[in-house]
C-alpha cells in the first residue's frame, strides 16, 4: 500500500504535463492548419502570405544546401557567447552590489536609467566603435542581455532571510564561503529567473543585429531574402526563429528544473 501512495502522485504528475503539452500541441496544429487554409483559400496573395507547405519546403531545401544550418549556427553563437558574458558579469557585479555599499551607490543610478532604456539605441555607436563584425554584434547583445541578470542577482541576494546569514556567521563562516555555501544558493532560483528573461533577449537583439548589420545569421538570410521580394525565405526565417528560440527556453527551463533539484519548484508538474 505505501508504494501504491508513492506512486499515484507520480502518475497524476505525468498525466496532467502529458495533458498540457497535448492541449498546447494542438492549439499550435490548429493555427499551422489555419495558415495553410487560409493562404490557399485566394483572399492574399502567394506573396503576401506563402503556405505553410511552401515554406516547409524551403526550409527543407536550406537544409539540403547546408544555408540553414550555418545560419543558425552563426546565429548562435553570437547569442550564446553574448548571453553568456552577459551572465557571468551580470551575477558577479549584482552580488557585489548586494555586498557592497561603494558598489551599489556607483551603479544603482546606471542599472537605474538604463534597465528600461531600449538598449538597441546603442547600435550605431557600437558599430562606429567596434564595425559591423561579430565583435559589435556580441558587445550590443551583452549590453542588453545584462540588466535582468544584474537586477536579479542584486534583489536576490538582498532577500536571502537574515537568519541563514546570521546562523553562518554564528558559526565562523568566512565571507568566501558565506557567498558561495549560503547566498548563492539561497538566491539561485531568482538568478535564474534573471537568466531566463536574459536569454531570449540575446536571441532578440542578435537577429536584430543581424538583420541591421547583415551578413550570415538567420537574421541576415531573413534581410536578403526581403531585398529580393522572397516571400518564402522570410517567412522561412520567422519559423525557423520560432523553433530556435523555443527550443533554447526549453533547454533553460530543463537547466532549471537540474540546477534546482533540492527546491520545492522542482516538484512541481512541469511540460519541459
Amino acid at each position: 500500500m505505501a508504494g501504491v501512495e508513492h506512486t499515484e502522485p507520480l502518475a497524476t504528475r505525468v498525466l496532467g504535463a502529458a495533458g498540457r503539452l497535448a492541449t498546447r500541441s494542438l492549439i499550435i496544429a490548429i493555427l499551422l492548419v489555419a495558415w495553410e487554409t487560409f493562404a490557399r483559400s485566394g483572399a492574399v496573395t502567394m506573396f503576401m502570405l506563402p503556405p505553410l507547405s511552401l515554406v516547409l519546403e524551403r526550409i527543407w531545401s536550406d537544409a539540403l544546401g547546408g544555408d540553414l544550418w550555418l545560419n543558425i549556427g552563426v546565429t548562435l553563437y553570437r547569442a550564446i557567447a553574448g548571453f553568456l558574458i552577459a551572465a557571468v558579469a551580470g551575477v558577479v557585479l549584482g552580488m557585489a552590489m548586494s555586498r557592497s555599499k561603494i558598489m551599489s551607490w556607483f551603479f544603482d543610478p546606471i542599472i537605474s536609467v538604463g534597465f528600461p532604456m531600449p538598449k538597441i539605441a546603442f547600435l550605431p555607436v557600437v558599430i562606429l566603435w567596434l564595425g559591423v563584425y561579430d565583435i559589435s554584434k556580441i558587445t550590443i547583445i551583452v549590453i542588453d542581455a545584462i540588466f535582468p541578470v544584474i537586477a536579479a542577482t542584486a534583489l536576490a541576494v538582498q532577500g536571502v532571510e537574515r537568519e541563514l546569514i546570521w546562523s553562518a556567521r554564528n558559526l565562523g563562516t568566512t565571507d568566501r564561503r558565506l557567498m558561495w555555501d549560503v547566498l548563492l544558493p539561497a538566491a539561485l532560483p531568482q538568478i535564474l529567473t534573471g537568466l531566463q528573461v536574459a536569454l531570449p533577449i540575446a536571441l532578440i537583439v542578435c537577429i536584430i543585429t543581424e538583420m541591421s548589420m547583415g551578413g550570415y545569421g538567420m537574421g541576415g538570410a531573413m534581410q536578403s531574402a526581403s531585398r529580393f521580394a522572397d516571400s518564402r525565405g522570410v517567412f522561412a526565417g520567422i519559423v525557423e526563429i520560432a523553433v530556435v528560440g523555443y527550443v533554447l527556453i526549453k533547454a533553460m527551463a530543463i537547466l532549471r528544473r537540474r540546477l534546482l533539484i533540492w527546491h520545492q519548484e522542482a516538484n512541481e508538474p512541469t511540460t519541459a
